[in-house]
């Protein structure tokens, strides 16, 4: 008897592109376990705040899911977007949503973010993006792997449940904050 190959999860949702060259598009995610884009309000926000900064920066989406930050950057203008990305269901999908989309400056890697940081030697990056699984906990740890990649003045965004308490390296400043519903988002400046 043949053993079935294990089933890709089922088109659980959709994320709309709030702005730029892509703005209006509908790209599916699927359903994997702590997969949550990030909503459309906190996205306008975020990016509203960051308008000046993404067009020919060099971003980093460090647990990318389903690619809303990443792909919004690229959208807006971004120079280049590294999106790392674990879960093989979500990797394959954001894959197929970059060819969709012909995202030229996107590079995906299929890897654990915080061993990818640990090996990581290229250029540094502009705008960072840290929205990892909230069950996880992962942000004190990526925000420490982050230390020789930023370059001067780098944006970090960061997004956690409201009720949490994330220590930073002392070295980034609370640029802005705000709350949406169970969500904390913060934008810090690199000094």
């Amino acid at each position: 008897m043949k053993k079935r190959a294990p089933k890709a999860p089922a088109q659980q949702g959709m994320l709309r592109i709030i702005g730029g060259q892509w703005r209006g598009r509908k790209l599916a995610f699927p359903s994997v376990d702590g997969l949550r884009p990030t909503g459309d309000r906190v996205r306008e926000t975020l990016f509203n705040w960051l308008q000046m900064d993404i067009p020919g920066s060099r971003c980093l989406d460090l647990f990318a899911g389903a690619g809303s930050l990443g792909l919004e950057a690229l959208s807006r203008g971004c120079a280049h977007c590294t999106l790392i990305e674990k879960d093989t269901h979500a990797h394959r999908q954001l894959r197929e949503n970059l060819n969709l989309l012909g995202a030229s400056d996107a590079e995906l890697v299929h890897a654990d973010a915080l061993n990818w940081l640990a090996g990581y030697q290229g250029p540094g990056f502009d705008v960072v993006f840290i929205d990892p699984p909230f069950s996880a906990n992962l942000w004190a740890q990526a925000a420490a792997g982050l230390a020789d990649h930023l370059n001067p003045g780098a944006l970090i965004y960061l997004e956690a449940p409201a009720q949490s308490s994330v220590t930073c390296p002392p070295h980034w400043a609370l640029h802005r904050e705000k709350r949406a519903g169970d969500v904390c988002y913060r934008l810090y400046h690199c000094l």
